[in-house]
């Protein structure tokens, strides 16, 4: 389980999402309060969710299929959240006004570039069980 480099990928996606958005902040406004994911509950929600695929799919290391389905389920579920980040800073109250953002928003972005190479290394051990299921 902890030999392959999927899972590495998937421990990485899992720390960037479950832990990384209690330190860095989204958007820091002109005012300069601090705007964090812990604030809004639905982006809490969201990030928890991806966390939380993304250990489901280290648990079903026996299932490539399904850990490679979770992996796509939680890309879908990062660009929400960054849809969802998008659209509040363009709806964002003096957006034109100093609104510094953050390291925070960049961290969906981080996380599907994990899940995307975690993805393509489930593909690549499914594609090697595939061959050698052949000769036999």
């Amino acid at each position: 389980m902890l030999q392959r480099i999927q899972t590495l990928y998937l421990i990485l996606a899992a720390g960037c999402t479950g832990g990384l958005h209690f330190l860095f902040p989204l958007w820091t406004s002109a005012t300069g309060i601090t705007f964090y994911a812990q604030d809004n509950m639905v982006y809490l929600a969201l990030f928890f969710s991806s966390t939380l695929l993304s250990l489901i799919a280290i648990v079903k290391f026996k299932s490539r299929q399904t850990q490679f389905v979770l992996g796509r389920l939680n890309i879908i579920l990062n660009l929400i959240l960054l849809g969802l980040f998008v659209y509040r800073l363009l709806t964002l109250p003096g957006v034109s006004q100093d609104v510094e953002k953050g390291i925070g928003l960049f961290l969906p972005i981080i996380t599907i570039v994990l899940l995307a190479l975690a993805n393509k290394a489930i593909k690549k051990d499914e594609a090697l069980v595939k061959s050698v299921d052949r000769l036999r």
